[in-house]
């Protein structure tokens, strides 16, 4: 299974709304790759908190360590795509 079909069948798998053989697929798909397993649990408990229609405030230094962290993947992905 590619990322691209994972990503296809991820609403679905999330849901449960899935076959017993599709989401054995996905879950092998997950143990080996690991940017899909962490789009898979930020969907997954993105969709929590908005279940939950509460909002959690991050913490200064989290909220800090996250903006670098954006900051610096998009300036490395701007500086390879030249």
């Amino acid at each position: 299974m590619k990322c691209k079909d994972f990503l296809k069948e991820l609403n679905e798998y999330l849901d449960g709304n899935i076959d017993v053989q599709l989401k054995t697929e996905l879950e092998e798909h997950l143990q080996w790759c690991h940017n899909c397993f962490v789009v898979c649990n930020t969907t997954r408990k993105t969709i929590e908190i908005y279940r939950d229609n509460e909002v959690y405030p991050l913490p200064d230094p989290i909220r800090d360590r996250l903006q670098q962290a954006i900051v610096a993947k998009c300036k490395h992905k701007h500086d390879h795509s030249s």
